[in-house]
């Protein structure tokens, strides 16, 4: 009971998470057709630069100021790059995504160094905020999953009941009439491109605390978030939201069970050999083997279903 409530709740944070990160993403690639390598990124540059400000103004500082300051560098990005080399085609736009993930990289290492950061939890949210048995549960998982939601829930109002969403998806599938109705297409996606970084930047401040803030915590997170992105169903938001939630609910359950294999083998039913071509697998346990789950329904979810869960083929 205590492992299966906790599991459940550590899942759920931690997919609102993915669902934050990935959000962006899926906004950008909805909008634009690109595929933005350098996402990651902007989720590291997002917690360096909370945890700069939080030394110097606070944690609640960096929590207002960093995603912002994001997001108008990955609009500065969309306008003087990415839209010059958009005219050549998806695979310039990856290429140039991808350089501009490494320059970050290189940049946060050279400004700030290698080495860790102590980028640490805000006094106001450091205590338990409840207990069941002998297993907490801290004040600021919950406050991260309060933000998640909060996310989730502007982000639909504003696509599904506002004019701005209105005219964000119809710049989608109707450019050309949205541009003669007197609306700027490109701004639009400068707008957008900035919004989905400033979110990844989001996502950096409140994850840097719990996860770590370290030069390589974009890789930690960045394949992650395509895989829920290409679950969920390219371009959609909803599928985002429950491909995040089942990567975090089935990763955190893997990680929490330590049972072998075998063991599992054996509970279905199955005689396994200890000796063989495939004896040294039975002893590993489902927690060493918990990373590689998400790629595993990665591979599951395209050969059943290509466009994704909540994909559409397109025509």
């Amino acid at each position: 009971m205590e492992l299966a409530l906790f599991s459940i709740l550590n899942g759920v944070v931690y997919g609102m998470l993915l669902f934050m990160l990935s959000s962006g993403l899926t906004l950008i690639f909805g909008m634009m057709g690109v595929l933005n390598f350098a996402h990651a990124g902007f989720y590291m540059l997002g917690a360096y630069l909370a945890y700069t400000l939080s030394v110097h103004l606070g944690f609640w500082t960096g929590l207002l100021v960093a995603p912002p300051l994001v997001g108008l560098l990955g609009a500065l990005v969309e306008r003087h790059g990415l839209r010059r080399v958009h005219r050549f085609g998806h695979v310039a736009e990856l290429i140039f995504t991808f350089g501009v993930a490494i320059l970050i990289e290189e940049l946060v290492q050279f400004i700030w160094g290698r080495p860790a950061k102590s980028y640490t939890v805000p006094a106001l949210l450091d205590f338990p905020l409840f207990r069941v048995f002998q297993t907490t549960f801290p004040a600021y998982k919950a406050f991260m999953l309060l933000i998640s939601v909060g996310i989730f829930v502007f982000l639909f109002y504003v696509l599904a009941r506002t004019r701005a969403g209105l005219i964000i998806q119809a710049s989608l599938t109707h450019p050309g009439m949205v541009a003669m109705l007197g609306h700027n297409v490109p701004r639009v996606f400068m707008v957008v491109f900035g919004i989905g970084s400033a979110l990844a930047a989001l996502a950096g401040v409140i994850a840097g605390p719990v996860l770590g803030t370290f030069p390589g915590m974009a890789q930690v997170l960045g394949s992650i978030v395509f895989v829920v992105v290409v679950i969920g169903g390219l371009g959609s938001l909803t599928g985002a939201f429950f491909a995040s939630l089942l990567i975090g609910i089935v990763q955190t359950f893997a990680v929490a069970l330590d049972y072998s294999l075998g063991d599992l083998a054996g509970g279905l039913g199955l005689t396994v050999g200890r000796t063989g071509l495939l004896s040294d697998l039975w002893p590993i346990t489902i927690a060493r083997v918990a990373p590689i789950l998400p790629y595993l329904l990665l591979i599951l979810i395209l050969i059943a279903r290509p466009t994704g869960l909540f994909g559409t083929r397109e025509t």
